[in-house]
């Protein structure tokens, strides 16, 4: 039986590391931000739409971490607590710079920003092109979804969180964040209709 310092949360990373990180204990944040470090650059790369911006507000996430080490819970899932300070970074960037939410989630020089590809997968070039225009058609409709929406849609498509979840990580009802998914599905099927029909046409 394992000692409760030696518990692991449902996110993989030792109890005991995460009391640590709340004494901020440099190694202890240091296994914090290699763990997650991924995962916030993606979230935050695809709100914003720039790998310079993505990777300022990540940096800005792990100031705020250190800063407010104290009250994280050791016994949950450090991911969601990172997740809203990620979400009110980059609701800051958007507010200050007074950013337009169209056109900006688009990954600069093509760059897709996956985190689906399969291990092992092996497609011929024309597939992999395929997948590559069909990827970015996907983020740049996405990219055009105001805010609200478009945050549901990344939490829940790309980060596996569920509605309720969700909703507790933004401030809003499961019933609102279960519309703004709803309507944001709707939006982005009515831009991608024409590039799904040409898909099929090639098929």
């Amino acid at each position: 039986m394992k000692k409760p310092s030696e518990e692991r949360t449902d996110a993989g990373l030792p109890r005991e590391t995460l009391l640590r990180v709340r004494d901020r204990d440099r190694d202890a944040l240091a296994e914090l931000f290699d763990y997650s470090f991924d995962r916030i650059y993606s979230l935050a790369a695809r709100l914003l739409g720039d790998r310079t911006a993505a990777e300022d507000a990540t940096q800005e996430v792990f100031l705020k971490v250190y800063r407010a080490a104290d009250r994280l819970d050791p016994d949950r899932d450090p991911m969601a607590w990172l997740t809203v300070i990620t979400y009110n970074v980059v609701r800051d960037i958007w507010r200050t710079r007074e950013r337009k939410a169209h056109g900006r989630a688009v990954p600069i020089d093509g760059e897709v920003l996956s985190e689906d590809r399969l291990p092992g997968r092996e497609a011929d070039p024309e597939t992999l092109t395929l997948d590559r225009e069909r990827d970015l058609a996907v983020q740049a409709a996405i990219s055009r979804l105001p805010e609200d929406m478009r945050i549901v849609v990344l939490l829940h498509d790309w980060h596996g969180r569920g509605h309720e979840e969700i909703g507790r990580l933004i401030g809003a009802s499961h019933a609102a964040v279960r519309k703004r998914y709803s309507r944001a599905l709707a939006r982005l099927a009515e831009e991608l209709k024409d590039w799904w029909n040409d898909e099929s046409e090639r098929a």
